[in-house]
Order: C-alpha cells, then structure tokens, then sequence
C-alpha cells in the first residue's frame, strides 16, 4: 500500500511537471508583433477659427429716379458691364426742360440785380429775392436732370431689369425688385460677408486679420481676404459679434449668393501632427485612437483629430507629448499590450 502510495505521488508530480512544461512554451509561443515607429515632434502651424459665410456684393443699389414719371429709355439689360459714368436710363425730359426754360429767364433777373447791386441801384430786399430764386431754380434744374439721365455711380454689372420703355415709374416696387427700382447693379469684383464670432475671440481677431474662403464649386482654390470692419458690440442673447470680411474677386470667379467657409487666422500654436494613416478608427464609431510603443508593448491611446495637412492631421489627447514613439506601420494588428518587434 505504501508502494501504491509513493507510486502515486511520482505520478502527479511527473503530470505536474509537464503541464508547467506546457504553459511554459505556449507564452514563449506570443510573438511580438513588427512594427515601424515614428518620434513625435510639435510642430508650429496657424491657429485658425472655421465659419460659414453667404457672399454678397460689395456694393448694390436698386437705381431708381427720386421722382416718379415716364421712362423715356432704358440703355442696358441684365448682365450688361457698366463703367463709372455710364447712362443707365433716361427718363421723360418735360419737366427738365420747362425748368431750363424758368431758370434761363430768373437767370436774366440775377445778373440784372447783381448789376444793379453794385451801382447801389437796388434795395437788399429785391436782390436777395432775386437771387434766392435763380439758386432755387439752378438747384431744381441739377435736380432733374440727375433724375433724368441716370448715370452709373461704379463700375458693375447688371442684375436686374424690372421695367421695359414708355412705361410709368410709379415709386413702388415692381416685377420682382425688393425695392422700388427699374435696374438693379451690382459691384462683384469686390466681394464682402458677415460672420457672427463667439465673443471668445473678440481680441484675436481685428480689422486687416487675414481670411481664407474655400468654395465647393472650386475644390482645389482658396481665396485671400481681410477683416474690414468689426462691429464694436456683442449681442447679449447669442453672445457673438459681427465681422465684415472683403474679398478680392478680380476674375469674377466668386459670385453674389454662393456659399463657402471662411478661415480667420488668428496666429500661431505649436501642435503634435502625425501622419493620418497612423490613426485608426473604432468600428462604428467616430472615435479615434492610435498605438504608443511603451516599453516594448502597444499602449492604446484615444485622440481627436484637430486640423489636416496633405497627409497629416494633427493629434489631439493629454496622453500625448513631443518625443513619443508612435507606431505608423502594423498597428492594425495591435491591441493594447501587444508585444513589439521595432523594425528600421
């Protein structure tokens, strides 16, 4: 019985023995995976504020006569460029020319009293009401024929015709016009947006700060522009300011209405960037994480993505600092802990 007994015995420990053997060489079986790593480095980039923004004309002015009356003719259509001093449109010429006919008449006066006046020939009272009247009529002459050969105030374009010849000019808006007009122009090789800012930003950002507009319509462009005016109050119920930011559009690219983002640069900041391909996302998810070498294993780090550069990004995370070895290639076989084989 007692041989049975150290028969026993010698039996477990030999099983013992062998699964400790066993367990042994399946942890000499994990291999470590191969991987490259990359050293981190802060890199010095634009601090940038991304907007969204409606483009509008520089200048727009629904032309229209102070008084009402016939439209004698109208010298473009919509589209047409107008230069400075252009005529745009003539209306009826009756009044212009009865004031003509009145101030050549008072004119006739005038210079009777003025020579009257200097021969001491005249009272003060009848000189001064001559000549009160000459320099009403020569006003209300100037006046209508402001009114009635209508000149173009800029160099545009073209953007509305709400009245055809012959017609009546009544003062009310007409055909489509949001205001009372015959013709609408536009200024376009001047463009200008308004952007409401958090309040946040108020110092950061000031007259001449430097913009960049991105339009879908041109993927591979960016248009350059300033900060022209910022409003000097904020609005105590969204708690933003207003910003008027002008574009340069010399080749007319960029049209009234089109809609695109606006970059305010508002200086520098040293970041972390990594190349994209580094960054892998959780399945289903928007979450995005990347791999450290820590000690030979794989550390698992979560980030969020701040700007892009080609193929960069850069990292956002607490857990990140100048000098850490990031894997950029093999980390999608990587989970945390993994042991690492670091190739050149």
């Amino acid at each position: 019985m007692v041989k049975n007994l150290i028969l026993s015995i010698i039996a477990l420990a030999i099983l013992a023995g062998c699964s400790g053997k066993k367990d042994k060489t399946t942890e000499e079986t994990v291999e470590a995976v191969p991987v490259k790593v990359q050293k981190l480095e802060k890199t010095n980039i634009a601090k940038t504020l991304d907007y969204t923004a409606n483009l509008q004309a520089d200048k727009q002015v629904y032309y229209a006569p102070a008084a009402t009356g016939r439209i004698e003719k109208i010298y473009v259509e919509v589209g047409d460029r107008i230069k400075k001093g252009q005529l745009l449109v003539e209306m009826d010429r009756t009044q212009l020319v009865q004031a003509e006919v009145q101030l050549k008449n008072l004119e006739t006066e005038y210079n009777r009293a003025v020579q009257l006046n200097e021969t001491g020939s005249i009272s003060k009272q009848a000189y001064d009401a001559a000549v009160t009247q000459y320099e009403v009529a020569k006003a209300n002459v100037d006046f209508l024929k402001e009114n009635t050969k209508m000149l173009a105030p800029f160099d545009g374009i073209v953007t509305g015709k709400y009245f055809e010849n012959g017609e009546l000019y009544t003062g009310a808006a007409f055909g489509g016009a949001n205001k009372p007009s015959i013709i609408a122009i536009e200024k376009i090789n001047l463009l200008k947006a308004y952007v409401n800012l958090a309040e946040q930003y108020y110092l950061a950002v000031q007259k001449g700060t430097k913009v960049q507009l991105k339009s879908n319509i041109y993927p591979d462009r960016t248009f350059d522009g300033t900060v022209s005016i910022v409003y000097p109050t904020i609005d105590p119920a969204s708690r933003t300011f207003t910003v008027e930011i002008k574009i340069p559009n010399s080749d007319e690219a960029l049209r009234p209405g089109m809609y695109g983002t606006i970059d305010f640069f508002i200086g520098n900041t040293e970041t972390v960037v990594a190349p994209a391909i580094a960054v892998l996302k959780l399945q289903g998810s928007n979450d995005r994480y990347v791999f450290l070498n820590q000690g030979g294993k794989a550390k698992r780090v979560a980030v969020k993505l701040g700007r892009r550069f080609e193929d960069q990004v850069e990292l956002i995370s607490d857990e990140i600092h100048e000098g850490d070895e990031l894997i950029v290639v093999g980390q999608g076989r990587l989970v945390d802990g993994s042991p690492l084989s670091i190739t050149k």
